[in-house]
């Protein structure tokens, strides 16, 4: 089929992607359920499926495989439902890896569990004395770290975070309890410096916030509500390649425009515990 000439200036007008493969950390959903409430997707209520939570969770592990990734994994430990959810393990830059120490009493095992994975593994573990997320709150764009606070990591995890990786953190404020964790409200598309680019969903922030947000990112994509409400900002980008929630179709166009391949995947189980395709994978910046 052929297409008409504004398609084609459009076209060509698309900037340039270049992939970077990821090295990652995934921690296999084995003992997924929702069995308390946290954060207001989670509902005990509702039946889960553990295996088809599983079969979701190898498809995206298969993505990051086909797309020359190089995936870690972590054992999931009995009693820790949410442990699939490696992002807020911790925070990773080179040899460096700032634990996490989380906000509700049903999730600080896990803590432990990935800084004693951290350590069997060479890195430099910083034992965090502030309540953090990890990489649920802590994005790291250029040479910036932007840093969630307003539901879960602290504002005193800001102030350790520059001390331990001696780096510029932007504190961004999220208000809307729905998006709980900076990753799921903003998405690093392009962390290489001088040519950052990120997504985020303005109404997710207080006014400052975006303020900041527009001052940085100019070029910044705006996500709409609705991909917004599907977790479709919870991404992970390689820099030419960003898998994303399937439902996201709105988000997944403008990536195309933007010169983006989106890959889309469906973890809508693993959705009822609050989390998508970002939060079950945290990269490690060796």
């Amino acid at each position: 089929m052929s297409i008409t000439d504004e398609e084609a200036r459009a076209r060509s007008a698309r900037p340039v992607r270049t992939a970077r493969p990821r090295t990652v950390l995934m921690c296999r959903p084995e003992h997924f359920a929702v069995v308390y409430r946290i954060n207001p997707w989670m509902n005990p209520g509702l039946p889960t499926d553990t295996s088809l939570a599983v079969r979701q969770w190898e498809r995206l592990h298969g993505i990051y495989r086909d797309l020359g990734y190089d995936v870690h994994l972590i054992d999931p430990l009995e009693g820790l439902p949410d442990m699939v959810y490696a992002a807020n393990g911790g925070f990773v830059i080179g040899n460096v890896a700032y634990g996490a120490r989380f906000a509700y009493p049903e999730r600080r095992p896990e803590g432990p569990a990935y800084m004693d994975w951290f350590r069997a593994n060479g890195f430099e573990v910083v034992v965090p004395e502030a309540v953090n997320e990890g990489e649920g709150d802590f994005l790291l764009v250029g040479e910036t770290i932007l840093a969630g606070t307003g539901f879960r990591s602290s504002d005193a995890s800001h102030d350790e975070l520059a001390r331990v990786f001696g780096r510029e953190v932007l504190t961004l404020r999220l208000t809307d309890p729905s998006f709980y964790h900076l990753d799921t409200a903003l998405a690093v598309l392009d962390p290489t410096p001088g040519h950052e680019h990120i997504a985020y969903l303005p109404s997710a922030f207080d006014e400052r916030s975006r303020e900041l947000l527009r001052e940085r990112f100019p070029d910044a994509i705006v996500v709409t509500e609705p991909d917004g409400a599907v977790l479709g900002l919870n991404a992970f980008s390689d820099g030419r390649n960003v898998v994303i929630a399937s439902r996201a179709e709105g988000f997944a166009n403008q990536l195309r425009d933007h010169g983006y391949t989106p890959i889309g995947v469906d973890l809508s189980e693993l959705l009822l515990g609050g989390g998508g395709v970002k939060c079950c994978t945290l990269e490690l910046r060796r």
